[in-house]
């Protein structure tokens, strides 16, 4: 559970992950496993557009749940919960995020019938690869 939840926080595996929407870390933690209160400041291209946001650790309880809410970006607000819980031989990562985006109900249908699959989608590729590490050795070039 503990190599998961660190794997999950960590800023050189989210690259990895999202290295297709050439997502980089530009101020804050900007590598190493982010901690309480700190924040970091991603810039990637999404949708077409080159985006910026900030996030902030606002709690954290190792090795079970942190939380991340973004201070800076395109959302009206946004809050990303993760919960890991230890099954037999097993770790289950649970993501729970909300979010809304401006534009009154234009956004909401946009919300409603685009951007909640998509980012359904980047949560389930970021998981694949944190699955990936933690299965394999390749766990240790992160977290040594």
């Amino acid at each position: 559970m503990e190599r998961v939840f660190n794997l999950s926080r960590s800023i050189t595996l989210h690259k990895r992950s999202m290295a297709h929407l050439q997502e980089e870390a530009i101020k804050g933690r900007l590598n190493g496993l982010i901690e309480n209160n700190e924040t970091v400041t991603w810039r990637a291209r999404h949708l077409g557009k080159n985006r910026v946001l900030t996030t902030r650790v606002t709690d954290m309880r190792s090795p079970e749940y942190f939380c991340d809410e973004m201070e800076q970006g395109d959302f009206k607000y946004m809050r990303h919960e993760h919960h890991f819980k230890a099954i037999e031989n097993a770790t289950v990562a649970i993501d729970i995020m909300d979010f809304e985006i401006p534009y009154g109900k234009l956004g909401q249908l946009f919300t409603k019938f685009y951007l909640k699959k998509y980012m359904s989608r980047l949560l389930q590729q970021r998981n694949r690869v944190i699955k990936d590490y933690a299965e394999t050795e390749k766990w240790r070039v992160i977290l040594d």
